[in-house]
């Protein structure tokens, strides 16, 4: 019985790797599979993990119909058993639902890799509608970590070494620069997320004697209560 399953995680988390993984496992056991990605860092038509490794792949576009693509597969005499569709964040919702169908249709397991939720902690479209509709979701065990150790769940937006939250929800980065500046991301956890405090901004903190070890403006504490003595 074919499955739609969404891998997810945050960015450096191994989604990539294990997508590649995945392919060369199936295809061992005499599997036929197509593989599709969409806005990968290294360029169009290629699925890339951050170890090294590479393939070549379809690129989704915006009109892509999935759907379609599967169907002419298979009547120009193409098996295809099961589909590897990273950057599943960047699919539209009716691409997803196209995913579904090929594994309802065309009996086609789907293995959907991609981050759950932007820089701003909302959800993307495609995962908003993978969480919705995948008959499994798999948060990967390869735990990304924050630069302060702890296990980090939000991926953040950095701008010429400024953290942002506010901005369009697609933006390649890790090379890219533009008006905006220079755009990189970073792994995160909940607490530091909060307080805007990256890798950059803990370090030049850490060099200043003036600065404490916690920032009061963005924890403020509760004013002191005014005792009767006073």
């Amino acid at each position: 019985m074919a499955e739609l399953v969404f891998f997810s995680g945050t960015m450096d988390c191994g989604k990539s790797t294990l997508a590649l993984q995945m392919d060369h496992n199936h295809s061992a056991r005499g599997r036929v599979g197509l593989i599709f990605t969409k806005m990968d860092r290294a360029g169009s038509n290629v699925l890339s993990s951050r170890l090294g490794l590479s393939r070549g792949a379809l690129e989704v576009s915006d009109d892509l119909d999935l759907w379609e693509a599967v169907v002419h597969c298979a009547t120009a005499g193409r098996r295809v058993d099961y589909l590897v569709c990273d950057e599943a964040q960047f699919y539209s919702a009716a691409q997803v639902e196209q995913l579904a169908r090929v594994v309802d249709e065309m009996d086609v397991d789907v293995f959907a890799f991609g981050i759950t939720a932007d820089f701003r902690t909302e959800l993307f479209p495609g995962s908003k509608r993978l969480l919705e509709l995948a008959d499994r979701v798999q948060v990967l065990q390869v735990e990304a970590l924050c630069w302060c150790g702890r296990r980090a769940t939000t991926n953040a937006r950095v701008v010429d070494g400024a953290m942002v939250v506010e901005g369009e929800q697609v933006v390649v980065g890790d090379t890219k620069s533009g008006q905006s500046g220079v755009v990189e991301y970073e792994v995160l956890c909940r607490r530091h997320y909060m307080r805007r405090m990256t890798a950059h901004a803990a370090r030049s903190a850490a060099l200043s004697p003036e600065v404490l070890p916690f920032d009061l403006d963005v924890c403020a504490l509760p004013p002191r209560p005014i005792t009767q003595s006073e």
